[in-house]
C-alpha cells in the first residue's frame, strides 16, 4: 500500500498525551493504530505550550514536565509500533460501508475501521502578527516556533510577546553560551509592561535587560518591516510614542496558539462549545464508530485532566475493540498476569 494510501483498525485524530494513551491501550487489545496530528511536533499542549513547566497531577509521578511526560508516553507505546504522521490535517470523513474513508490536507488518503477524536481544544494555529505584506517572509525571516534553535545561534535574534514562550525562548537565547560567543544578540518587544508569563520568568527578563544581556522594548510595538541589502531585516517600532528602528537577522512571534475546531465541526458530530458530545460509557459520539478522548470530549460533570483522558481512552478502545471484532467476547485482562498483554508488550516472563 502507498504511502498516501492507508488502511488501519484505529485513526488518532491528535497526538497529545490523551492520543499517545490511546494507542497503548489499543494496543493492548491487538488493536493497530495510526496517529495524526496537524502540528510538526508530537505532545500537543504539553509540548507547545507548557514543555519545560512541572505538572503534578499524573498518578504515580509526583512531578514531570510537559516534554517528559510526552517522552515516556512515546516510549510506553513504542512496542505497538504506531505510524505517526505529522504536519498533516484531516480534512473529510465519510462513512463507506464497515469503514470510514478520511482525506487529509497533503492528499493521503485513509480508511479505518474506528476513528478516536484526542485533539485537545482543537487543531492549533499560531496567532499571526498583524503588519502589511510580513506574511511573505514567514519561514525566512518570520517564524512562529523553534524548530532548531541552534540554527538561530550568533543572530540577532528579536522576540515578540508577553506570554511564557516569549519569556522562555528570550531567557534561553540570552543565557545560551554557544549564542553570545558567537555575537549573537536578543531583543524583546511587548506592547504592555505586565507580562502573561510566570512571575520567576518576569524578574529574569527585567535582570538581563539591566545587564544588557537583553535589550526590552516595553510599551512597544511593530509597525513596520523591511528587508536590509545584507538579507538582515529592519524594524520600525513604536515605542511609547517614540519612533524606533531596530535590526535583526531572526524575528521570533508568540502571540499564543488560537484552537480551532476545524473541519471536525462539518463531520455531523453533536457539538457543544465548540466540544465533542459523548456518552460516558464508552466516549462514543452519536456516530458509531467514532469515539471522541480528552480536552475536546464533552459530558456531564466533564473535567478537562490529562488523567481524564487516560481514563476515557481506556473505555473507548475496548468499545472499539468490540466493533472491529464484532461478535468476539472482549476480556479485560491485567498486564501484571497476563501473558498475552506482556507479549504483546515484548516483557519476558520472569
Amino acid at each position: 500500500m502507498s504511502e498516501n494510501k492507508i488502511k488501519t483498525d484505529a485513526l488518532i485524530i491528535g497526538a497529545g498525551p490523551c492520543g499517545l494513551f490511546q494507542v497503548f491501550e489499543l494496543g493492548l487489545l491487538g488493536i493497530d493504530s495510526v496517529l495524526i496530528d496537524s502540528l510538526p511536533t508530537i505532545g500537543g499542549q504539553c509540548t507547545e505550550l507548557y514543555p519545560d513547566k512541572p505538572i503534578y497531577d499524573i498518578p504515580g509521578i509526583p512531578v514531570c514536565t510537559g516534554e517528559e511526560l510526552i517522552e515516556n508516553l512515546s516510549k510506553q507505546i513504542e512496542p505497538f509500533s504506531p505510524k505517526i504522521i505529522l504536519g498533516d490535517e484531516v480534512t473529510e470523513l465519510k462513512k463507506s460501508n464497515d469503514s470510514f474513508e478520511l482525506e487529509t490536507q497533503k492528499g493521503r488518503t485513509i480508511s479505518a475501521k474506528t476513528v478516536f477524536i484526542a485533539g485537545g481544544v482543537g487543531s492549533f494555529q499560531p496567532r499571526k502578527i498583524r503588519l502589511k505584506g510580513i506574511d511573505d517572509f514567514e519561514d525566512k525571516w518570520l517564524h512562529y516556533r523553534v524548530k532548531d534553535k541552534k540554527s538561530f545561534h550568533g543572530k540577532k535574534i528579536v522576540v515578540v510577546g508577553g506570554g511564557d514562550s516569549a519569556l522562555d525562548w528570550a531567557i534561553d537565547f540570552a543565557e545560551s553560551n554557544d549564542h553570545q560567543e558567537n555575537g549573537g544578540t536578543v531583543s524583546l518587544i511587548h506592547r504592555r509592561d505586565e507580562y502573561r508569563g510566570a512571575e520567576s520568568s518576569v524578574q529574569t527578563i527585567k535582570s538581563f535587560a539591566e545587564s544588557n544581556r537583553i535589550n526590552l522594548y516595553e510599551n512597544s510595538k511593530i509597525s513596520g518591516f523591511e528587508v536590509n541589502a545584507d538579507n538582515s531585516f529592519k524594524l520600525a517600532i513604536d515605542a511609547d510614542g517614540d519612533e524606533l528602528s531596530l535590526n535583526g537577522d531572526v524575528l521570533l512571534v508568540f502571540f499564543g496558539l488560537s484552537p480551532k475546531l476545524g473541519p471536525i465541526a462539518d463531520w455531523g458530530l453533536g457539538i457543544t462549545k465548540k466540544s465533542v458530545s459523548v456518552d460516558t460509557e464508552s466516549y462514543q459520539t452519536n456516530i458509531p464508530g467514532i469515539f471522541a478522548i480528552g480536552d475536546i470530549s464533552d459530558y456531564p460533570g466533564k473535567k478537562k485532566l490529562i488523567l481524564s483522558g487516560f481514563h476515557e481512552a481506556a473505555l473507548a478502545a475496548f468499545a472499539a475493540k468490540a466493533i472491529i471484532t464484532p461478535g468476539k467476547k472482549v476480556s479485560l485482562q491485567y498486564t501484571t498476569t497476563s501473558p498475552l498483554l506482556k507479549e504483546r508488550l515484548g516483557v519476558s516472563e520472569k
